[in-house]
Parts: C-alpha cells; structure tokens; sequence
C-alpha cells in the first residue's frame, strides 16, 4: 500500500516544479495508514524527486575553460620536473626520460623539451655503468634549484594555512579522519608541500595524528577541534559584511550566472527557494539530516563549496572529488549538483575531463580569490617565461646570423662574376 502510495505521490510531484505548490500537494494529500515515523522519510523522499527531476542543461563557458587550457603548458613542465627530482641523486640519463613520454603526455622529444626550455636542466655525459658507453644525462639547473629555495621559503612562510587547510579537511569528515592516500593524491590541489605527513603531522602533533603508519591503510585523525578553523568561507564572509555595514547579514551562497546564461523559470522558482533554506555550516554534524533531504543537498553543496574555495585554482577534478564521496558524506549522483546549482559552480569538460569551478572565484575568466600558495606557481612560471625568451633571442640571433652568412656569400659570388667579366673584357 505504501509502495502504491509513493508511486501515485512521486507522478503527481514531477509536474510542481515549485516547492510551495509541492508542499500544498503534500499536505492535501490523504495517505493510507503510514506509521508516524514514515510520513517524514515520505516527504523526504518527494522532496528529492522534486529537485532530482529539475534539469539544467550544461552550456560551456569560453572563458573558464580558457583558463584551464592556459594552465597546461606549465603543468607539463612541472610534471617533467617532478620526474626528475624524484630520481636518485635528481640526476637521469636522458634515453630513460624519453621512454616515459607516454605517461607524462609529452608530445615532443625530451631533447627538443630541454632545448625549449633552457632553464629548467643542465645536459652532461656520464655513464650508466662503468664499461659501458658515455650517454646524455640531465640534472636540475642553477636556475631551477633557485626556485626550488624560493619554494621551499614560500611554504614555511604558509605553513600555518597549509596546517589550517588539513584541519578543516578533517573537520568536515565523518569521524573527522581522512586516509593518507588521498590526502597525498590531492596535495597538489590544495597546495601540501611532498614532505607534509613527515614534517607538518609530527610537528602539530596537537591537531593531528597519523594513525597506522604510511602505508596505505593508514589515516590522518584530527586530535582536538579548532573553533577558528570551523566556520567556512560563506560565514566568514557574512560576518565581513555585518563588521562593515553594521546589519545582520544572513550567510548565503553567492548564486550568479554569467552574462548570456539563462535558466527556465521552473527552475529559477526551485532555485529561489532553495536558497531561502537556511545555510548548513558544512562543519556541523550532519548525521541527523536524511540523505534525500533538500537539507541534505544544501549540505552536500557547502560541503563541495568549501572544498574548492580551499583549493588552490578553486577548482578541482570531479573524479578527485569522488574519492571523498564517503568521508563527506556525499551522494553518488553528487556530481549532478554542479550543474543543478550553475550558479555557484561550473562543470568544465575541458581535456576530456570533468572539473568542478566555483564561478564566484573568477572575473572573466581570470582567477581573483587568489590562495598566498600560487605565488609558487607565479615564480615557476617566470622562470618558464625567462627561458622562453632567452631562447627566442638565441633564435633571432641564429636566423641574424644566417642571414649574414648568406648576404656574404651573394656578394662574394657578385664580385666574382664582375671581375671574371673584367678579365674577359
């Protein structure tokens, strides 16, 4: 009978796309016998299929795809680099780097690499075995050991926002504990220097602890609760306001969409409602909200706001995302949000995968919420820039100096036919 009623309710539902008009359907309804502590996984359930059947087609936006496209030249380079430095010694014959082009999507040479950027490695011949033949091997530059320093600075003078960003990674977690392994897979998204379990989790021993050693089933748990670290980035943002303008300002989701971008009015009514719902700190416990609750999807969209605006680009492949499915509670189909709300977030499809935007940390196209960590990415990019130039000038001079050649040889054949017409003469 339950089954039946469900069924009739879930048909009838789909046509409101207005959650007031919903809700009056609801409670006109007359039910059969439920016992009293199903009618509220009821409504919960009606609720998700008034949203779930809400769809907003994807539209592209040029100009936040655009700066994903203008990142990949450097992080190329930087994955070379990587390569490198992860060797014995940061020292590698250059035959073995050529065999990993491959895996590091590196569609030229590795020797017309290097020589498109002359900074980032110094060429020697050693041998790989005593006997055996001198062979091109490639270490780290002057230049590249500079920044490497420069690096190294940046994150000590970051330290404690690095120690901040682990804690509340930890804090949004169910049972407030995050497996190693994914931390250390996304550390280049949130900006965690290499070496952050064994230097940064010993020495803050009083935020966080490893639990089972670094191998793969091993856990980083959060030891004491950090009040400062548990308010996010909407309610730091609420409480600016109010200091500024004095009033009360209620913490809400900034909801715009580009110039040019539109959404049909069923889904504009359901957006507006929605953000009327009251704002769930996404560091709150969240084990009482039902999981097809509309108070539920507000949480899981907190919870995703907050993970990119801890980001570095404030953005973030959607399948890294999905490796923390369980630990912040989020649901299978939690990627569909990204398009659902299109006026927080930006679904990018760019180079084939998916990565979630959080619009509001972009003006056309150019990220403006800057983290202090990209000042690492601004300095490898300069030293990228310095070597491109250089060897644009080694070029110029090259063609100069071919040009002269070839000037010299015209004029020395045109004095050599004048004077054999001389002599003819």
């Amino acid at each position: 009978m339950m089954k039946c009623f469900l069924i009739q309710s879930f048909s009838k539902l789909t046509m409101l796309q207005n959650s007031h008009k919903a809700i009056t359907f609801f409670n006109t309804l007359i039910p059969p016998k439920i016992p009293p502590n199903s009618i509220s996984r009821v409504w919960n359930l009606l609720q998700c299929a008034s949203f779930c059947n809400l769809k907003v087609h994807w539209r592209k936006d040029e100009k936040l795809d655009e700066s994903i496209r203008a990142d990949k030249k450097w992080r190329l380079c930087a994955r070379i680099v990587k390569e490198v430095l992860n060797e014995p010694g940061q020292v590698m014959p250059l035959r073995y780097l050529e065999k990993r082009r491959e895996r590091l999507k590196l569609n030229v040479t590795t020797k017309v690499f290097i020589d498109q950027n002359p900074l980032l490695f110094d060429t020697y011949f050693d041998r790989i075995r005593p006997k055996s033949d001198s062979v091109t091997f490639i270490k780290p530059s002057e230049s590249l050991r500079r920044f490497l320093e420069e690096e190294e600075r940046i994150y000590a003078e970051n330290e404690l926002l690095i120690v901040s960003k682990i804690c509340k990674m930890l804090m949004m977690a169910k049972n407030r504990v995050i497996n190693v392994e994914k931390l250390v897979h996304v550390k280049r998204e949130f900006g965690f220097p290499n070496d952050f379990l064994s230097k940064l989790v010993p020495k803050y021993s009083n935020y966080f602890k490893l639990v089972g050693g670094f191998d793969e089933n091993s856990y980083l748990e959060l030891v004491s609760w950090e009040p400062e670290f548990a308010k996010s980035v909407i309610m730091l943002k609420a409480e600016e306001e109010e200091r500024l303008t004095g009033i009360r300002v209620r913490p809400s989701f900034d909801w715009k969409l580009p110039p040019g971008f539109y959404i049909k009015k069923g889904m504009r009514e359901w957006v507006r409602d929605w953000m009327e719902m009251p704002y769930i700190n996404p560091y709150d416990d969240a084990s009482h909200l039902d999981s097809s609750s509309r108070e539920m999807e507000k949480r899981m969209v907190g919870v995703l706001h907050e993970l990119l605006s801890l980001s570095l680009f404030k953005r973030i492949p959607v399948p890294i995302l999905g490796k923390f499915s369980e630990d912040y509670r989020l649901s299978n189909a939690f990627s569909s949000v990204f398009t659902r709300h299109s006026g927080i977030f930006y679904m990018s499809l760019k180079g084939g995968i998916e990565t979630a935007v959080l619009r509001e940390a972009y003006k056309g196209g150019v990220l403006v919420d800057r983290d202090p960590l990209l000042e690492i990415k601004d300095k490898f990019v300069e030293l990228l820039e310095e070597g491109w130039e250089m060897r644009m000038e080694e070029l110029r001079l090259r063609r100069e100096s071919a040009r002269n050649r070839n000037k010299s040889v015209t004029l020395g054949s045109s004095e050599l036919e004048s004077q054999e017409d001389d002599d003819h003469l």
